[in-house]
């Protein structure tokens, strides 16, 4: 495990929750340098030199059965604060002597209503009354470890926060780091500056030149080869990398046919002009659209596009001597959803088509400045890079492009449909001052024909979805409320002007349980 020696930092042991990022962000957020981990690294770590604070995540094992995973009890013993969350929480229970038991009668997943029994530095400035707290739980502690108190409780679990204050060791039953937990931030921010005792040290504009140097270390006098869409992620790689090594930047945007109306054009000329990039285009749009015909599978579409990728990537490398890298613009949540970052046992949701897409025998190493890195933090990076601002606050948009958009089959005729469509929704959320206000939105073509009227004929033509999410960072995110008059006026324009389509839907789904692309 390599540390940032130089500053003060809080270890986060990842147990395999799919939030625990979600804490390493919330730290981060309050100025504090975090590293996660994982329970195999911190039973090798021998040196704690400048680690203030650990912090034990959630996970989907249980600490009732004969195994589980756990830290060395010598740990506890370092005088370090520790703060359990969730699984986190009922290790510190077992480990100490205390009782959990598994109950389905009385889990608790989603809202809880949490109540003070006292006070507590974790909790100064946190309670009301009553709070509302996420949950996710079968397991409860139902008996108190012997030197802790009960702080904290709700209805189903009358031990949802536990201290040990001369041990300085606490947990907490719900997750703080999630936004659903109101005010979350403060059980942190207590943590860490009332408990820890630990300074400011970390912010995003500090990152740039760590970056650029690593890629430095990393790279020598080799080549680059750097997959450049357009969107946010890859552009502040392609900058972060061109500062870093200038010439030895290769920059190669592949039309696969699945982007957005005109996006390509644009992209390629402000890069090429503004930024003097190396870009070479690559026209690629037949070797795709065959490669996925007949093709309705999402995994599969996945990882046909990042296979395809990796091979038009290798094969223009033979081109240049000495290119051995090929650069992605790949963050946190795309690694978090194809596999575990840290290797605990994480629920894999879907690959992307730039991590769990990817063949497993490359040619080219792949270096990704900004894996551990949320969207948010990516977009800042960008700002202190220059990088234009129509760049920066673009929505989100997914490497396999429209390909996971059209549900179902892939045909030209779906995608120019869908192109249209996109086109016409986001310009004209941009009109109505809406765009910025929203994390994601996009349209979706749907494998559904419906009988429609178009002057007194019959028509029998596509569904086209729209969806639109609010979000901090893509982990968790809710459908954005647009007004009636707006989509009463899109849904005219898009089916006034898009041959093929005759109906319009509104996507009022949150993530969880629903991802915001639909494959």
């Amino acid at each position: 495990m390599q540390f940032q020696n130089s500053k003060e930092r809080v270890l986060i042991v990842d147990f395999g929750s799919q939030v625990t990022k979600l804490i390493a962000r919330r730290i981060r957020e309050l100025g504090v340098y975090s590293e996660v981990i994982t329970p195999k690294e911190i039973n090798k770590l021998q040196d704690y030199n400048k680690v203030k604070g650990i912090i034990l995540s959630g996970g989907p094992s249980s600490v009732t059965g004969k195994k589980f995973e756990s830290i060395p009890k010598k740990i506890f013993s370092l005088k370090i604060p520790i703060l359990g969350i969730c699984y986190g929480l009922q290790l510190i229970a077992k480990l100490f002597g205390g009782k959990i038991k598994s109950s389905k009668k009385k889990r608790e997943f989603g809202r809880a209503y949490l109540y003070k029994k006292k006070n507590s530095l974790l909790t100064k400035n946190f309670f009301k009354p009553k709070k509302i707290v996420w949950m996710s739980h079968e397991d409860a502690v139902v008996k108190l470890p012997k030197k802790f108190k009960s702080v904290g409780y709700t209805k189903n679990s009358k031990l949802t926060i536990i201290e040990n204050t001369k041990e300085k060791i606490y947990g907490v039953q719900f997750h703080p780091e999630v936004t659903h937990t109101e005010n979350g931030i403060q059980i942190f921010r207590n943590f860490l500056f009332s408990i820890c005792k630990i300074k400011k040290s970390w912010n995003i504009f500090s990152q740039k030149t760590r970056l650029i140097n690593n890629i430095r270390k990393t790279v020598k006098k080799n080549k680059v080869i750097c997959a450049l869409s357009g969107g946010v992620d890859s552009s502040v790689v392609a900058l972060l990398i061109h500062q870093a090594i200038k010439k030895n930047l290769i920059c190669l945007m592949v039309d696969t046919g699945l982007m957005r109306k005109n996006e390509f054009k644009y992209t390629y000329h402000i890069f090429k002009k503004k930024y003097k990039l190396n870009v070479k285009l690559i026209e690629a749009s037949n070797i795709f659209l065959n490669r996925l015909k007949n093709i309705s599978n999402p995994e599969k579409k996945r990882k046909i596009i990042g296979n395809l990728f990796i091979k038009i990537f290798e094969k223009e490398s033979k081109k240049f001597k000495n290119v051995k890298f090929l650069a992605q613009g790949t963050l946190y949540p795309d690694i978090i959803e194809s596999r575990s970052s840290s290797g605990s046992k994480t629920s894999k949701i879907k690959s992307h088509h730039n991590v769990g897409g990817l063949p497993k025998k490359m040619n080219l190493k792949l270096i990704e400045p900004l894996k551990e890195f949320f969207k948010d933090e990516v977009r800042v990076l960008g700002d202190t890079l220059g990088l234009s601002k129509n760049i920066t606050n673009r929505h989100p948009f997914p490497g396999p492009g429209l390909g996971i958009r059209i549900v179902g089959n892939i045909t030209k005729e779906k995608i120019k449909m869908l192109q249209e469509a996109d086109h016409i929704y986001i310009n004209e959320l941009k009109k109505s001052k809406l765009y910025n206000k929203i994390w994601q939105a996009y349209a979706a073509l749907l494998p559904i024909k419906t009988v429609g009227v178009m002057g007194d004929s019959r028509t029998y033509e596509y569904t086209c979805l729209l969806r639109a999410v609010t979000s901090e960072d893509g982990m968790t995110a809710d459908y954005y409320n647009l007004p009636k008059e707006f989509l009463d006026k899109i849904t005219n324009k898009i089916i006034n002007n898009v041959k093929g389509i005759n109906r319009i839907v509104y996507d009022i789904s949150s993530k969880p349980p629903s991802t915001i692309e639909l494959e």
